[in-house]
């Protein structure tokens, strides 16, 4: 068998970078001008700020995560509703406006996780050191209180600076297999006196959050975006990562902290940047889509009856439930960032079934939340607000660009591992499910591993959701190509 050849992905992601407009990395300013930061929190007067750090905080996410944006803690009131309060890192106080790291960071807009190497908005020093809530440290941070009542509609509270102490770093598969009943609780549940009951608390809070939100007809899309395992410079594997209850905790405390950001900037009469999915404009084709499955939607833009459908498919064919939500978040159309002048209706965000969203509680990932952070510190200091209406309108049209621009690098580079982990198994046959068929091709998704390519022999007849058997002809990960050709029809189950 020929033996493979030795694939620098890091190479190929440096120039993937390059190719959508990033600058991969650290000018020398940026890095010096970092390096001579000490950490402020012992000399930060604390009469501005309250101290929370008795507060049974903790964290939850990826296991190799040093780049820690929020913590969570929250308590039983009267009348059966919970007080949450979420730490947001303080990262504007070492990133002033317009210094270098300021500037890069505003350039490049966010964090870039390819799977191979990270691209950070912000460098190490910063983001993984005296600005990130890393366990047992004094950190300095926003905290953005709301309530949650026993129905799960949101009161929003307060929002207010902090020190805060992270008393524990948990872990997305550990906690979440625990609090599914399918692993063992985690050391720090266990052992940290009150913190079972708190994560315990937090994931009953989550579920209301969460089917509040279904019940006004958020959307529960699934796709599937395989993350590459590697180990030295070899990919050993494609894993795809997936829902659990403690990935929902952290989404639904950070949508109910960012909902809550909006009312307080907007009770203060602050322009922001608020973040939107539109009305959709291809409503008349997800009315098509939804034909083919025998289910007839409203002739206008309705998202209880879209969620509805969703729901009835995802239970009926959870094999092929991936591809109908990627087919419909393309419907749905991208994302964005949009100024919201005081006092405007805001645009909101229809896949999430809000009115009032925005970007704010991952500041060392993403700048439009240094933006929002700044834009609140002004109203607690009653200070004149650090941008325009202008500058925000520029600010959001550069920062959607970046967002677009930083999936076209990391999904190019989910394809480019998948073409390097398969590119000694050539000849190779695969049972495959087809994802897409149009004049630019014909599409499938391996059952496993879950690497994408083209059939670009025998694909006359396919059509998607149709499983078919194929063989692997070639792969290319300097173009992040995989090439198969056709070899058996339906695979009756």
């Amino acid at each position: 068998m020929k033996q493979p050849r030795m694939v620098d992905l890091k190479a190929i992601a440096v120039t993937a970078m390059e190719k959508y407009g990033f600058n991969p990395q650290f000018p020398e300013t940026v890095i010096q001008e970092v390096m001579a930061l000490t950490d402020k929190v012992s000399g930060y007067d604390t009469g501005t700020a309250g101290d929370l750090r008795s507060l049974l905080w903790s964290s939850i996410d990826n296991s190799d995560s040093m780049d820690l944006d929020q913590l969570e803690y929250c308590e039983r009131v009267s009348g059966g509703g919970v007080r949450v309060l979420v730490a947001v890192a303080d990262v504007d106080i070492y990133v002033p406006r317009r210094c270098h790291a300021d500037r890069y960071a505003a350039h490049n807009g966010t964090s870039i996780y390819t799977g191979i190497v990270t691209f950070p908005m912000l460098p190490d020093r910063l983001s993984k050191d005296i600005s990130s809530l890393l366990p047992d440290r004094d950190r300095l941070a926003i905290v953005v209180e709301y309530t949650v009542l026993p129905d799960g509609d949101l009161r929003p509270g307060v929002v207010s600076r902090a020190l805060v102490r992270n008393k524990a770093k948990l872990v997305y598969e550990e906690l979440g297999d625990w609090l599914e009943g399918t692993g063992p609780i985690p050391a720090p549940v266990r052992d940290i006196p009150g913190l079972r009951d708190q994560i315990q608390l937090q994931a009953e809070t989550a579920r209301r959050l969460r089917k509040r939100r279904m019940d006004m007809g958020a959307l529960d899309l699934q796709t599937i975006e395989a993350q590459p395992v590697v180990e030295g410079d070899r990919v050993q594997k494609l894993v795809v990562l997936k829902q659990n209850m403690a990935r929902i905790v952290i989404e639904e405390f950070m949508v109910a902290a960012n909902r809550t950001m909006v009312s307080f900037l907007g009770d203060a009469g602050v322009p922001m940047i608020q973040r939107v999915v539109k009305v959709p404009k291809y409503w008349d084709e997800i009315i098509l889509t939804a034909a083919e499955y025998g289910v007839r939607l409203p002739k206008t833009p309705d998202v209880r009856a879209l969620a509805s459908f969703l729901r009835k498919q995802k239970e009926a064919d959870p094999e092929r439930f991936p591809d109908l939500s990627l087919t419909i978040i393309k419907l749905l159309g991208p994302g964005e960032y949009m100024p919201l002048e005081p006092g405007a209706p805001p645009t909101g965000h229809f896949s999430m079934a809000v009115t009032d969203y925005t970007h704010g509680t991952a500041p060392n990932r993403r700048y439009v939340d240094v933006i929002n952070q700044r834009l609140i510190k002004s109203v607690l200091d009653k200070t004149p607000g650090p941008y325009t209406l202008d500058s925000l309108v520029d600010h959001a049209i550069w920062l959607t660009d970046r967002e677009k621009g930083s999936k076209k690098v990391e999904r190019f580079m989910r394809k480019a591992a998948a073409a390097v982990l398969l590119q000694d198994q050539i000849g190779s046959m695969f049972e495959a499910l087809v994802t897409g068929s149009s004049e630019k091709g014909t599409y499938v998704r391996l059952i496993e591993p879950p690497a994408e390519g083209r059939v670009v022999r025998g694909e006359r007849g396919l059509w998607v959701g149709q499983k078919v058997r194929v063989r692997l002809l070639k792969t290319d990960p300097y173009n992040g190509f995989i090439d198969f050709e056709r070899i058996g029809g339906k695979i009756r189950k």
